[in-house]
């Protein structure tokens, strides 16, 4: 072991002064599997409209604990601790990126110095959160009285990229995911344990202007980001690529995401928590919108909805039952369409909102055709959801009534365009579970996604409608296009996956290595994404494609 250790310091020196980078190895896949679960379902708000937080799967892996190898124990004893003397950096925090083809969306096309600072993909930043024992142990407590609180709780913030730091004093944090949601650390009715902290990866809603509403609160005029765990994904890679896919596409109205790294300090403490990599996402608010007017939106004074499976049953477009209708109350309530927006608007918000529904369930075929033309770009939203369906999205709104957003660019009730957001994608590329028509998520038929999402079905009616999709699926697929085809898919993920590799073990001893297998909890536990072989989720769904009639 001590010789081991010598190795390593001393191949570390020379690494230092020849400047270049460590070399990372992807683990082996694990052939082990579990039985499946619930899909999830989407999450509450936050007192600031639409923060834009992805349902996700059922929690409980069973991961904690599991003495997987390559957790940190040996050395300095404490576990996979990732401060930055244990852990490897690249020089800058500068990493290699795959590029985008023509006509993608990137940061670039955002006039919004924030976004083209926080989303570059070019680098992995780091996020330390600073809280005080006592608002820790508030946030612990709380979660143990009401799981599935949107309470926000005090601290610091130091974000780090490259070598510029921004500190911001006193913002808030909470708790996020619906079947997802977590407790931080220990078990019910523990308390913050300073000696032997007992960490859970969870995900985490940042809010830097919660409880002061300055631009110093801020980074880079960034008021809020989610930063989300890969709970159910193995391979580190699935909601990354399915975002990036959308903006290589030229999809504007998906989010941004990147990589980034997380520490938590509580004050007081022997050392922070070094939680690992996390998925840095783009929160769909009012300022998401705002940032996407010209040439797109075209106003961001109109209205927007969170739409999922909530208590009152799916967001299929299909019922005006007024329980499926609310605004974001902060009571910790899954609604089935919940307005993002202020209290006094909801009533002419719902009117908007219950016109769209009855139309799209009454018109004729022809006056629907002629309508839908008039309200929604139809070729637009016809590409989005071949994206969609190609990374095979199941848990959405065609197939489950699930994980959407609706924004209506007018307050008008009868005169607006609506626009359909995509949301929520670590369900994907081969991790499934049998839920509505859908059984297998990569050989399914294309054309017949779901029977759930009204809209769709109405859309499917129309050969031209019905061709314009099939084209942007087969587009899609092309390997010219340099978008789904498993050879340019599988160069992206290898690249991605070497930029975090030196940073996945960490201090939860949770996901501690990558794995090129999907969610144990699915239910073909077959496909993979970086092995070409038969089984490849790239290249069973392009064969599916190919059959499309």
């Amino acid at each position: 072991m001590k010789l081991t250790k010598l190795i390593l310091f001393l191949t570390c020196i020379m690494l230092a002064f020849s400047g270049c980078e460590p070399e990372t190895i992807t683990p082996e896949d694990e052939k082990t599997e579990q039985p499946d679960q619930t899909p999830g379902t989407g999450e509450e708000g936050d007192k600031e409209p639409g923060d834009g937080t992805e349902g996700d799967g059922t929690e409980g892996d069973g991961t904690e604990g599991d003495g997987t190898e390559g957790d940190g124990n040996e050395g300095d004893g404490n576990e996979g601790d990732g401060n930055e003397d244990d852990i490897p950096t690249y020089n800058d925090g500068n990493v290699p990126t795959a590029g985008y083809p023509a006509g993608a969306f990137t940061t670039a096309d955002v006039d919004d110095e924030g976004i083209r600072y926080m989303w570059d993909e070019s680098f992995i930043p780091e996020i330390t959160i600073h809280i005080t024992a006592d608002e820790w142990n508030k946030l612990l407590k709380r979660y143990d009285e009401f799981q599935h609180n949107v309470d926000y709780f005090h601290a610091d913030f130091t974000y780090k990229r490259g070598d510029e730091v921004i500190f911001i004093e006193d913002g808030g944090i909470r708790l996020r995911g619906n079947t997802s949601r977590r407790r931080p650390e220990g078990n019910g009715g523990q308390m913050h344990n300073s000696q032997n902290p007992d960490w859970h990866h969870c995900h985490f809603g940042i809010n830097f202007r919660k409880f002061h509403k300055d631009s110093a609160h801020t980074v880079k005029g960034i008021r809020k980001v989610n930063l989300k765990w890969f709970k159910d994904d193995p391979c580190y890679v699935r909601e990354l690529y399915c975002y990036n896919l959308f903006r290589r596409y030229g999809i504007w109205t998906s989010a941004f995401s990147t990589f980034c790294r997380v520490w938590l300090e509580v004050k007081g403490d022997p050392k922070k928590a070094y939680l690992g990599v996390y998925n840095m996402i783009e929160p769909i608010d009012d300022k998401y919108v705002e940032k996407r007017v010209e040439g797109m939106f075209e106003s961001d004074k109109g209205f927007l909805w969170k739409c999922v499976y909530g208590q009152d049953g799916p967001a299929d477009l299909n019922s005006t039952n007024s329980n499926k209708f609310n605004w974001d109350q902060d009571n910790g309530i899954n609604y089935t369409y919940e307005f993002k927006g202020d209290e006094e608007d909801f009533a002419a918000a719902k009117e908007q909102l219950v016109d769209f529904i009855l139309k799209l369930q009454g018109k004729g075929e022809d006056s629907f055709y002629k309508w839908i033309n008039e309200v929604c770009d139809v070729n637009f939203l016809l590409k989005t959801y071949a994206v969609n369906v190609a990374v095979g999205m199941w848990d959405d709104h065609w197939n489950n009534g699930n994980n959407f957003y609706l924004y209506f660019n007018t307050t008008d009730k009868y005169d607006y365009k609506v626009f359909f957001l995509p949301y929520d994608y670590d369900n994907t590329l081969g991790t499934s579970s049998n839920c509505g028509v859908i059984s297998d998520s990569g050989r399914h038929d294309p054309y017949n996604w779901g029977d759930s999402g009204h809209l769709m079905e109405r859309l499917m009616r129309f050969n031209d409608f019905k061709q314009t999709y099939k084209n942007a699926l087969l587009e899609l697929t092309d390997p010219a296009k340099d978008l789904f085809d498993m050879e340019s898919s599988v160069a992206r993920i290898k690249l991605w996956q070497e930029n975090i590799a030196p940073y996945v073990s960490n201090d939860t001893g949770e996901d501690m290595k990558i794995e090129d297998k999907p969610a144990y909890w699915g239910n073909h536990h077959e496909y993979r994404l970086m092995d070409t072989g038969t089984n490849n989720f790239f290249r069973v769904k392009t064969e599916t494609i190919k059959k499309m009639k």
